[in-house]
């Protein structure tokens, strides 16, 4: 299959190219853990709390697929770049699947004997933890699923076909939503499984969709077995590994903070951690055209590099800021007008879906802020620059998030919790600047 020349032509052009379609993608994945939070919210208030324990753990652990696609999107859309031959190109592709599905093996048995331990640690009341660990067995046996086929979406972007990488996303996401009411509730001779049908969902879809993207990459031809599998290996795992790893971390990092900041909710209750669980996971959604545009500014980023069009980089990055600004406020004007609704829909219970309102009527008018972040941190990682989105990550989290909402839970309850995501996410926006400036993707390059 030929890629698409990201190098040619307007810049917002390529962006949509990639970006508009993942839209689709992104909206479908996410859809799954609101599906997820809807259906077992139909239960009671455990397996919805249990819901807001879970998500930030699998979100951290699932880091690591979204990593090791930036490393893999930084290679080869630089190799694409570089006019390296296709036999290089594909090459590299399958040792960058081939090394994410074994690294998910070991961190899918990692997290499945250790997943309970730290649901205690954050705090989980019995009732809570037992469905949360029922979670935990058919979510692990889905992991390498998932990192091989957001290994192999990374291959399909960086070859500037994001229409692919979406259809492939969404079917997965379309058939783990049919599933979730079958498994969760139960029908005919299948017995109700609640939050452990909701995993079994995820497992089914997730290697149901692994196969059949595989052959069709196969049949495509942007994707094929290699004669000489172990030529450069050691080399396609430096590049690879290179940017998966920090941005592998980086990645884990929004989420582990996420973890506990839910710690920091769960002293407050179990209702108030269903319904910041129920926040985020609107907020999920309402910010998906920031991630897809994200996803859309790797491979643009990377093929420029790689053909040595520094300016066309650096034009993507400011122009995907600007998209985040303008939708980052009409996204925000929406959430406080319909907060309320929107809290009644996803957490049945109303005491739950008042702190769900008051999180979507503060915390979205940062969102653009976080849109900056996230596309700066594509771009970064795409320029091989991951140890740089790393470090504005860390900042983020850890010098600004973490301590404010502990600190703000202590003073002044939920409403510090508000406060510490909205600081955070407009001090990303001039830790953005200032990295990508250093990294040569914002104003004169650096030498």
């Amino acid at each position: 299959m030929a890629s698409k020349d990201l190098t040619q032509g307007p810049v917002w052009r390529a962006l949509a190219a990639v970006s508009a379609p993942m839209s689709l993608g992104i909206l479908g994945v996410l859809s799954v853990g609101l599906a997820d939070a809807y259906f077992l919210g139909q239960l009671g208030e455990a397996p919805l709390a249990a819901v807001g324990y879970i998500y930030p753990i699998t979100t951290a652990v699932t880091s690591l697929s979204i990593g090791l696609s930036a490393g893999a999107n930084a290679a080869i859309s630089q190799s694409i770049g570089r006019d390296d031959s296709e036999a290089e190109t594909n090459r590299l592709s399958v040792h960058a699947i081939l090394l994410g599905v074994a690294l998910a093996m070991v961190i899918a048995v990692l997290f499945a004997l250790g997943a309970g331990w730290i649901f205690g640690l954050m705090g989980a009341s019995d009732d809570v933890l037992a469905e949360a660990k029922s979670y935990v067995p058919f979510w692990a046996l889905s992991f390498p699923f998932l990192v091989g086929t957001a290994l192999l979406n990374s291959v399909f972007r960086a070859h500037g076909d994001g229409a692919t990488s979406a259809i492939v996303m969404s079917i997965a996401a379309a058939l783990n939503i049919m599933l979730d009411p079958v498994l969760i509730y139960g029908l005919g001779p299948i017995p109700e499984m609640s939050t452990a049908g909701a995993a079994q969902a995820t497992a089914i879809a997730r290697s149901v969709t692994l196969v059949g993207a595989y052959i069709y990459a196969v049949k495509k031809g942007v994707l094929w077995w290699p004669e000489d599998l172990f030529c450069d290996l050691a080399k396609s795992v430096r590049e690879v590994i290179r940017v998966g790893l920090p941005a592998a971390f980086s990645n884990a990092i929004n989420p582990a903070g996420m973890a506990l900041v839910t710690a920091a909710a769960a002293m407050l209750g179990d209702t108030v951690v269903a319904g910041l669980g129920a926040a985020q996971r609107v907020q999920s959604v309402s910010i998906v055209p920031l991630l897809a545009l994200s996803a859309g500014i790797g491979p643009v980023v990377g093929q420029n590099w790689g053909a040595e069009r520094e300016d066309r980089a650096r034009e993507a990055v400011r122009q995907s800021w600007m998209f985040c600004a303008a939708y980052g406020v009409l996204v925000a004007v929406l959430l406080t007008l319909f907060a309320d609704p929107i809290a009644g829909f996803i957490a049945s219970d109303s005491e739950a879906a008042g702190y769900t309102a008051r999180y979507l009527e503060i915390v979205s008018w940062s969102f653009l802020g976080y849109g900056i972040l996230v596309t700066a941190n594509a771009a970064m990682n795409a320029r091989s620059k991951a140890v740089w989105s790393m470090g504005l990550s860390l900042f983020r989290i850890f010098a600004v998030y973490v301590p404010v909402a502990w600190i703000g839970v202590w003073m002044v309850g939920y409403s510090g919790i508000l406060a510490a995501a909205v600081l955070a996410n407009f001090s990303a926006v001039a830790g953005a600047f200032w990295a990508c400036r250093r990294t040569g993707l914002w104003g004169k390059i650096a030498g």
